[in-house]
């Protein structure tokens, strides 16, 4: 019983944060959009974007959902290699898509499209950089529940912790469509 109401209680705090964190990616959107509006993005999409290297990073993105549903599967069978590798696969392809996505900052600066050229370049690496420090947090949250699970073993709490972790990276993954549809894609298309 307490077991069961400290599960529920995580659960909750974990909900009331993703919703707090949608709240800020709303305003985020909400920012884009009333910039976009006043200039065309038409012109700023073709010349900046690499679409092909933009989808690369989706997919992988994506496929580090899926290896993070196929942890939420195992992780009530006590196959703790399979943990592992789902743990490791998630982190690997999504320290891929962090790093790809420092190399699109990085080769946009080189162009002289920083934040500080344009409000269209401020707001784009505001949202970004925003996803991206989630996905940093992401990966160290893996990094954690890796140690947990070398020294405590499969239990209870390591269960709640990779559901949190799975509903958390979902949650990015979401986030990460609304980004490339509307802020990638927006005038592309």
């Amino acid at each position: 019983m307490i077991k069961e109401t400290m599960r529920n209680n995580k659960l909750f705090g974990l909900w009331i944060y993703l919703m707090s964190d949608c709240i800020i990616f709303a305003v985020l959107f909400a920012v884009y959009a009333i910039i976009s509006s006043n200039f065309s993005t038409n012109l700023i999409n073709h010349k900046i974007f690499n679409l092909s290297y933009v989808f690369l990073e989706t997919l992988i993105l994506l496929l580090s959902s899926l290896s993070s549903g196929m942890l939420t599967i195992q992780k009530n069978k006590n196959n703790i290699k399979i943990i592992y590798f789902y743990l490791l696969l998630t982190f690997f392809l999504g320290l891929s898509f962090l790093l790809m996505e420092v190399n699109e900052f990085y080769k946009l600066i080189l162009e002289n499209c920083s934040p500080s050229q344009h409000a269209f370049f401020s707001i784009f690496f505001t949202i970004v950089g925003v996803h991206g420090i989630h996905v940093f947090f992401g990966l160290i949250f893996i990094l954690s529940i890796l140690y947990q699970l070398f020294y405590l073993g499969i239990t209870n709490t390591i269960r709640i912790r990779i559901l949190c972790f799975s509903l958390f990276w979902h949650f990015l993954d979401i986030i990460w469509i609304c980004v490339f549809t509307f802020v990638y894609l927006n005038g592309v298309i």
